[in-house]
């Protein structure tokens, strides 16, 4: 099994493999998830994103690799490890005429020390809504009783699968408060989402998985060398934008700014985005024989 030389880890996967019927869906997947982040799990449909996330919840066996959660192997869950994982699915549903206190407070009977039922209905902003049944929600609101319930047993890890899939703009920055409060916490929490702007603003950590396989792990910021990579110079002159790409956009700038004396009209440095290196890394792993699934 995978060691730590301390308790920093929340989850160790070392050569994870899974395959349905011949073909591969999780290809040698090596990960560990540091107790107290948020660690984001991007790939496109079909890269093994859901797989993994089942074998590291208990819900899905694995093939062969070896995994710890919490230093525990998942493929045979106790009562007690479950109570210290909570889970977000994708979408949920069921209990439609029970109240949100009513649900909430049900489900505190499943866990041995749960959070105080008022307690986790109002860190989700839930309050005024208590006693409305949960078929009369609204989808930010459902969203917000399945954190709430996910949280509930007090868990020391939070999965959370596509968690603001459906959201508006404004529900979704409020949904990245809660979550940056419960981080605040301690809570570490594994997070997979197509937004990658969620992924940047919410993780400390991102992984990319395609093909199976992970192809690339660091920090929103230089995921893959981001800040390293050109950088576009933007500015105008005689009413004309004008663009250099650099390896040394400071120095540009600075010629830039003796040029015009200081300010420099329309000065942008624009870097490669997130979304630009997801998209560069899934799309050489298409084109990579070795990624192919088999």
């Amino acid at each position: 099994m995978p060691t730590s030389t301390d308790d920093d880890l929340a989850v160790q996967v070392r050569t994870l493999v899974k395959s349905y019927g011949g073909r591969r869906a999780v290809d040698g997947v090596d990960l560990d998830v540091r107790r107290g982040e948020v660690f984001a799990l991007l790939g496109p449909n079909g890269a093994g994103k859901t797989t993994t996330v089942e074998i590291l919840e208990g819900y899905r066996r694995r093939d062969s690799g070896e995994v710890l959660v919490l230093g525990h192997d998942p493929g045979t869950p106790t009562a007690q490890w479950r109570s210290r994982v909570g889970i977000v699915l994708q979408s949920t549903g069921g209990h439609d005429e029970l109240t949100v206190a009513e649900l909430v407070r049900a489900f505190a009977g499943y866990y041995p020390q749960p959070r105080d039922p008022d307690d986790v209905i109002a860190a989700v902003g839930l309050t005024e809504q208590a006693g409305t049944r949960t078929r009369r929600l609204s989808g930010g609101q459902r969203r917000r009783l399945d954190v709430a319930l996910g949280i509930l047993g007090h868990p020391d890890l939070l999965f959370l699968d596509e968690p603001t899939t459906g959201f508006d703009p404004a529900a979704r920055r409020d949904f990245w408060g809660l979550i940056r409060q419960l981080a605040a916490e301690g809570t570490t929490i594994m997070l997979t989402t197509h937004y990658l702007e969620e992924a940047e603003q919410l993780a400390d950590r991102v992984a990319v998985l395609a093909g199976g396989r992970i192809v690339a792990t660091g920090t929103p910021e230089d995921l893959n060398g981001r800040q390293r990579r050109v950088a576009t110079v933007q500015w105008e002159a005689d009413g004309v934008v004008r663009n250099e790409q650099t390896d040394t956009p400071t120095a540009l700038v600075a010629q830039l700014a003796a040029t015009f004396d200081g300010e420099v009209p329309g000065l942008a440095v624009i870097r490669p985005t997130l979304e630009d290196i997801y998209l560069d890394l899934v799309k050489n792993a298409d084109h990579d024989p070795a990624e192919t699934l088999r």
